[in-house]
């Protein structure tokens, strides 16, 4: 039986207040249950060492324990929901929970059909094609391309009390408050779970790859799978072996998930890091695993990584072997790996040459690393930016160098790159038609607080509540309204 915790949240105005939540539990449902008592949006929540937690940890993984007090970071800047790899829409929350979507209306970029229900909006999950939407009542809103998920009619019904929404490229999964699993959309991707419904009972978290979802149950720590086979959807080969599952990292094809005791299951679509058995020996202690398209990166609790999966999209990292000391995290692009090493922060990187596995030589000093399709962007501790990788994807920016100063945030579309200034300006290069170039909204683009991407475009979140867009037009790149605060 699971005992709840009891988490002290403070505001830094000194309003406080006690969450009583499960240990296997997300970070997010505990942001989630603050906002409702506290009725503020809370961008991030702060442990005691002033950490970010990150909201799809468990609240056990992240360490909190019972008693612990977690410092909340509110905001009254719209929440942007981008799909960075295929998606060509955005659709924003602006508080008190009102919704705009823009950009492909074939892939969710027009709302208006349910903009009547789209209030209290908590959070927003996107497939290629459609938009979910979270109230805070617990009642889901969908609206896009009827193939991905944009039609949820059929199962309205059993959208109640929901507190969290996973998804696919065409379909979701959402996670009741009593564990139960409700699923639509594209049934090959995800969307018919009819052939498991009878063990999904008790779901504390959802994975998903392109075609598969994977649910951990609370208190074994089981596994289910269900969606596309090729893409994980079948676990039937290491069923036994799903037990005290901690969480689950994905590929495009794959799932990998990490044990209580360190240890690493895999399945799915072997060219795609379905198969670790190679590696099955190193596989101890592990503590993260991150993903590109088609290979894992397994961070041990040593220190060393251990990669798997195909070869040319980074999952042999034996070349750089005795480079990969204390390790502290890893990046991907969809085909190489970049990993930041002990104190001094310096950058290791293998995979395809190309596209980001052959890095710069001796750079130390990184503070951040973020990555497009094929290129790398890392922020130094001095604000300045390195890249590497494809040139066309946003690995060489010789041209804006002498701009790239005092910089907070990257974020990368599917080959472009966006940085944001601590003088609230942003610098963009790479692609022009994917983001790019953003001279056109240059004289728009001030006050700039934070910046999210789609698969073509980027838009910035200002301070007095303006959204800016810029890139392909049809993939969002054009927001079609000035959405400032009541």
């Amino acid at each position: 039986m699971l005992v709840e915790k009891s988490i002290h949240v403070s505001l830094l105005s000194g309003r406080s207040l006690t969450v009583k939540v499960h240990p296997e539990l997300l970070v997010l449902d505990l942001i989630h249950q603050a906002e409702d008592e506290f009725n503020l949006h809370i961008s991030a929540v702060l442990n005691q060492t002033g950490e970010k937690l990150l909201g799809s940890s468990t609240l056990r993984a992240a360490q909190l324990s019972d008693g612990d007090t977690v410092t909340a970071c509110i905001s009254p800047l719209p929440a942007v929901a981008g799909c960075r790899w295929e998606g060509r829409a955005f659709a924003a929350i602006q508080p008190p929970g009102m919704v705009l979507a823009w950009g492909s209306s074939s892939h969710g970029g027009n709302g208006d059909e349910v903009a009547d229900h789209l209030h209290s909006v908590r959070q927003i999950q996107r497939t290629t094609g459609a938009f979910a939407a979270l109230r805070k009542d617990g009642r889901v809103v969908t609206w896009g391309s009827k193939f991905c998920g944009g039609h949820s009619e059929a199962v309205q019904d059993e959208l109640r009390d929901v507190r969290r929404i996973q998804a696919t490229n065409a379909a979701f999964a959402a996670i009741r408050q009593d564990g139960h699993v409700v699923t639509w959309g594209y049934e090959y991707f995800g969307g018919d779970s009819g052939n498991v419904t009878d063990r999904l009972h008790g779901v504390a978290e959802i994975a998903a790859s392109s075609g598969a979802f994977a649910a951990i149950l609370q208190g074994s720590g089981r596994v289910v799978a269900w969606g596309a086979v090729d893409s994980g959807g079948d676990t039937t080969k290491v069923q036994q072996e799903l037990v005290d599952v901690q969480q689950i990292q994905a590929t495009a094809c794959a799932f990998a998930a990490i044990r209580r005791d360190g240890s690493v299951v895999t399945w799915g679509d072997p060219s795609s890091g379905g198969d670790s058995s190679a590696v099955r020996q190193q596989l101890q202690g592990v503590q993260e695993i991150q993903a590109s398209n088609n290979a894992f990166a397994a961070i041990c609790k040593d220190g060393t990584v251990v990669s798997w999966g195909a070869k040319e999209t980074g999952g042999d990292q034996r070349t750089v072997q005795d480079q990969l000391q204390d390790v502290q995290e890893i990046q991907a692009t969809r085909y190489a790996f970049a990993a930041i090493c002990g104190a001094t922060r310096r950058v290791v990187t293998w995979g395809a040459s190309r596209h980001g596995g052959e890095g710069p030589g001796a750079l130390r000093g990184v503070r951040q690393i973020q990555s497009s399709k094929g290129a790398f962007a890392a922020i130094l501790e001095d604000g300045g930016v390195m890249t590497w990788g494809h040139a066309r994807h946003g690995g060489d920016s010789s041209n804006v160098q002498h701009q790239l100063y005092g910089v907070q945030q990257i974020q990368a579309s599917s080959r472009a790159f966006a940085a944001l200034r601590d003088d609230g300006r942003i610098v963009t290069w790479g692609n022009h038609h994917e983001g790019g170039d953003s001279s056109y909204v240059q004289d728009q683009l001030y006050g700039v607080q934070a910046i999210q991407s789609s698969f073509r475009a980027f838009v910035a979140i200002c301070d007095d509540g303006r959204l800016v867009s810029w890139g392909q037009a049809d993939a969002g790149g054009q927001c079609p309204v000035r959405f400032g605060y009541p």
